[in-house]
């Protein structure tokens, strides 16, 4: 039977979501626990690989397994196997033909920053230091930009192997609260590094290090030269995953 999960998980101590020689991954940590649970060599197929440190609130993915187990009690018996820093947060049956990659129509993302003279170990594992003041009403000018298809190569990692680096960004919306920043992303897909590159690029365009001049020609030229810095991982999280469909009840 095939399974469908919607899957939570701090990112700091994986490789990724997709299983590595060089160190413990998320997915293998699911199928260790499916084993665990049922005795059975598990796949389980993610929405999207996430990337080394990126966390998710909520990543969907589909297991095939043989052991017959109510669909709604599947997260529990994989939540008894599994360590603090990953949780099952629902199960279901998934509905026919579902794929949880090739199913999924938009994903959003988030990145967070905090502005503060002084860091703060407490939010240090889930979001980037920013010293000073960040002009929000900047970033998203910024952000405006990327909405809409575009070829994204500039913002992709160099080591990316895709068929194509054309996508399309639904929104971009940059919103404050206190000292606390959040770009939050919604497109088709995304290729490796692209949301950490569109955040550092609007990072620098609030700060003045670069122009909308440099951010069209970015996306014309699919120069990397011309788009900002990649920020540290810690601060992005997969927050949802659409697939026009309930998968888990109300």
């Amino acid at each position: 039977m095939r399974y469908v999960l919607k899957v939570a998980y701090d990112g700091t101590d994986f490789c990724g979501w997709q299983i590595q020689p060089n160190g413990p991954s998320v997915q293998q940590t699911l199928a260790d626990a499916a084993f665990c649970a049922f005795g059975e060599r598990v796949t389980f197929t993610a929405s999207g690989r996430t990337d080394s440190g990126v966390h998710a609130a909520a990543q969907v993915c589909h297991a095939d397994i043989l052991a017959a187990v109510p669909p709604e009690r599947l997260a529990d018996a994989l939540n008894c196997h599994l360590p603090q820093s990953v949780s099952v947060l629902a199960s279901a049956a998934a509905p026919a033909g579902f794929d949880a990659n090739r199913s999924a129509k938009r994903k959003t993302y988030v990145y967070r920053m905090y502005c503060s003279p002084r860091r703060n170990p407490l939010k240090d594992r889930y979001s980037l230091h920013i010293k000073g003041v960040i002009d929000i009403s900047a970033m998203q000018r910024a952000g405006d930009m990327f909405v809409g298809e575009h070829d994204f190569k500039a913002y992709c990692a160099s080591r990316s192997q895709v068929k194509t680096t054309v996508r399309t960004v639904y929104f971009v919306r940059v919103s404050r609260d206190g000292e606390d920043v959040c770009v939050r992303v919604c497109g088709s897909g995304f290729l490796y590094n692209m949301v950490r590159t569109m955040a550092g690029t609007m990072l620098w365009y609030a700060c003045g290090k670069t122009d909308e001049n440099d951010i069209a020609a970015s996306l014309e030229s699919g120069s990397r030269s011309l788009a900002g810095k990649t920020l540290p991982a810690r601060g992005l999280m997969l927050e949802s995953v659409d697939y026009g469909l309930e998968l888990f009840g109300g």
